[in-house]
């Protein structure tokens, strides 16, 4: 695939079809991703790749805990609640995807199933979970480069016929993340990426955000018209 092809053309997938996707396709994604740039070469990243059982464990401890109350215990936190058109962006994507599911404003059971999908990593037969050594956390700079390996993971799924949806709910059990895919102490849990085959019928996988244009994003200082 052209570049342009699958930076335009990529999506968030969350719909997979049932058809699980060969570790040597994984390995050659996460080759190309890991070619992203880091800060002073770095690469503060590691992947954690799960699949079959040891998934569906996560899925469950996940939604378990999640639906008794048990706080979230992320350990790469987020910062204060967004507001102004940071909040307006996150609502306008919700509700896109809402319309696309036919999931009404007052359909509590509808909104539930769509939020425990998340907590399920939206049934992915892969999640690749990323993490950076805990002896660096505290820096910015980690977690930019995570961010920046994880863009090119996605767009590297793409380019090969995969799907991804970058997801924190997955993540936000994070005991049972730790438990059934092995990660050490020495790690800190980002991010995970749902990763699979997508399912064109599933409504939600047509949605395309809309997008910040150059103009509003972009400030050109010293050039000549």
């Amino acid at each position: 695939m052209d570049y342009k092809d699958v930076v335009i053309g990529r999506r968030s997938i969350r719909g997979y079809k049932d058809k699980p996707v060969p570790k040597a396709l994984i390995r050659e994604v996460l080759e190309m991703a890991m070619r992203a740039p880091t800060s002073l070469n770095t690469q503060p990243w590691n992947f954690y790749v799960v699949t079959g059982e040891p998934l569906d464990r996560i899925r469950k401890g996940n939604v378990e805990r999640n639906l008794a109350g048990v706080p979230d215990s992320r350990e790469f936190r987020g910062g204060p609640g967004y507001e102004g058109v940071h909040r307006e962006r996150q609502i306008g994507i919700a509700i896109q995807l809402f319309q696309a599911m036919g999931i009404e404003r007052h359909d509590k059971e509808k909104r539930q199933d769509w939020v425990l999908r998340g907590f399920r990593q939206f049934d992915a037969p892969v999640s690749i979970v990323v993490t950076y050594d805990k002896t660096i956390h505290g820096s910015d700079i980690a977690p930019f480069d995570c961010g920046g390996v994880v863009n090119a993971l996605v767009n590297a799924a793409w380019s090969k016929g995969l799907g991804c949806v970058i997801n924190s709910q997955g993540i936000m059990q994070s005991p049972v993340v730790r438990e059934h895919a092995g990660i050490p102490d020495d790690q800190v849990i980002m991010i995970c990426v749902a990763m699979g085959w997508p399912d064109d019928s599933f409504p939600a996988n047509a949605v395309v955000s809309t997008r910040k244009s150059v103009d509003e994003g972009a400030v050109f200082v010293g050039f000549e018209d």
